[in-house]
């Protein structure tokens, strides 16, 4: 398939590759991004991929706790001025506050809720659209919970209480205080922002980006020219070390640089003298995972798939 100057720029965006490289990848994947990249990495032309943290949408992340409980909610426009609008930030906050009520975590559900004031988040949304001139969705939510203890809210970037870039939330289950709590809450939803988790734990990441790992790693190996045994030490070796950086409890507290996270929380269920488990987590970045359409590179780009 013929290769083009947007595809070669989005695969360069996600690996850092040269563009001659990103464009050979590309030719030998048949234009398969996904395929590409995993080439390129293979090939130790591009650098190993959290999942990505890059923000290519407008918008605002909105989150609300209500003791036990909480959730975060993304909006999406397609500007940053509209994010400033008070119209839309009233908007994502009340959304926000109707998402804590509802025992679900499904967007359909939310925008089927009723809205403050009338109507529902649907219609609300609509009639935003019309009024502020703008295109703009309700993208996604999550909660969390816990039997006993507290959920702590934590906003980087913030625009507005609670409103802002990347929106966070740690669920910690214990007899302990909001005094233990919430100090612990908040440096953890800190560490959270910015070590981008993929999981709780190591069990809980995702089996394909596991495998993808592994094929990923199999191939470097096999560069290797080393015996079977030792590439399969290599690759079972380089699985590990994913996991461990990618999952909560096994990264290491970036407050200290040394301390595993599930180390600072059974330290800090020591020291209260009531155990702490950190139950669950969410992190959610404005525009994780949308590609946005930029033209600062076209011309450059157009040029080496021409040539």
């Amino acid at each position: 398939m013929a290769i083009t100057a947007a595809d070669v720029r989005a695969l360069r965006e996600k690996t850092g590759a040269g563009m001659m490289d990103a464009k050979k990848a590309l030719t030998e994947a048949n234009g398969d991004i996904e395929a590409a990249v995993d080439a390129l990495r293979a090939k130790g032309l591009a650098t190993a991929a959290k999942k990505s943290s890059r923000t290519a949408a407008e918008g605002l992340v909105g989150v609300a706790v209500d003791g036990l409980k909480g959730v975060a909610v993304e909006v999406n426009s397609e500007t940053d001025f509209v994010a400033k609008n008070e119209q839309f930030q009233d908007f994502v906050r009340k959304v926000t506050e109707v998402a804590l009520g509802l025992a679900s975590d499904d967007v359909e559900a939310l925008k089927a809720a009723a809205y403050p004031g009338g109507g529902t988040v649907a219609e609300k949304l609509t009639d935003n659209v019309a009024t502020i001139g703008e295109n703009q969705q309700v993208r996604r939510i999550k909660s969390v919970s816990v039997g006993q203890g507290l959920v702590v809210p934590y906003m980087h970037n913030a625009q507005g209480p609670n409103l802002g870039k990347i929106g966070v939330l740690v669920a910690l289950e214990s007899a302990a205080g909001a005094d233990v709590l919430e100090p612990l809450g908040k440096q953890l939803a800190m560490h959270i922002a910015a070590a981008f988790p993929q999981a709780l734990d190591a069990d809980s990441l995702d089996p394909a980006v596991i495998e993808r790992e592994r094929k990923v790693a199999a191939e470097k190996a096999s560069e290797s020219g080393k015996p079977a045994d030792v590439q399969a030490k290599m690759v079972d070796g380089a699985v590990k070390k994913f996991a461990k950086e990618n999952a909560l409890l096994s990264q290491v507290f970036v407050i200290d640089n040394k301390t595993a996270i599930s180390d600072v929380v059974a330290k800090a269920g020591k020291d209260a003298g009531s155990p702490i488990v950190l139950k669950d987590f969410v992190r959610f970045q404005l525009g994780e995972g949308i590609e946005k359409e930029e033209s600062d590179f076209a011309a450059e780009v157009a040029a080496a798939v021409k040539g």
